[in-house]
């Protein structure tokens, strides 16, 4: 496909809007549908669609196997770190309500963070999982 002017043409201007979208869908979850699954996978889909349009060798120089995996890892660990900090500010795992000023800045704060982790971990393993098939040979 990479040899289709029309294709490129589109992509180019699609995905910057792809991940931009992904962006939005990750800030506007706390508050609306959405969240880090779906922003996740949002921004794969960008890096999946660059794929498929200039090929597997330059997805993997924008997002190398060493990030990819590093992403999935670096996600949990922050969704852990989330939880560790309410067990070290006083609270129980996971209890947003001690990581603010008051109970709802703490919430707003933990569930964001949270939510980064989940983003950062699925754009990873849809990434790892899209590399696994597009190398395997029929």
């Amino acid at each position: 496909m990479s040899s289709d002017l029309i294709l490129r043409v589109i992509a180019k201007i699609i995905i910057p809007f792809i991940l931009l979208f992904a962006v939005y869908v990750q800030f506007h979850g706390e508050y609306g549908p959405g969240g880090g699954f779906q922003a996740g996978v949002i921004a794969a889909a960008a890096v999946v669609f660059y794929g498929l349009i200039w090929g597997l060798d330059r997805a993997r120089e924008i997002a190398p196997d060493w990030l990819v995996e590093s992403m999935v890892a670096a996600g949990v660990l922050l969704y852990a770190c989330v939880g560790l900090a309410g067990i070290l500010l006083g609270g129980n795992y996971l209890d947003y309500f001690v990581l603010g000023a008051t109970p709802v800045d703490g919430q707003h704060r933990g569930i964001f963070w949270v939510e980064v982790g989940v983003g950062i971990t699925v754009a990873g393993v849809m990434l790892k999982i899209f590399y696994m098939f597009a190398d395997r040979r029929a």
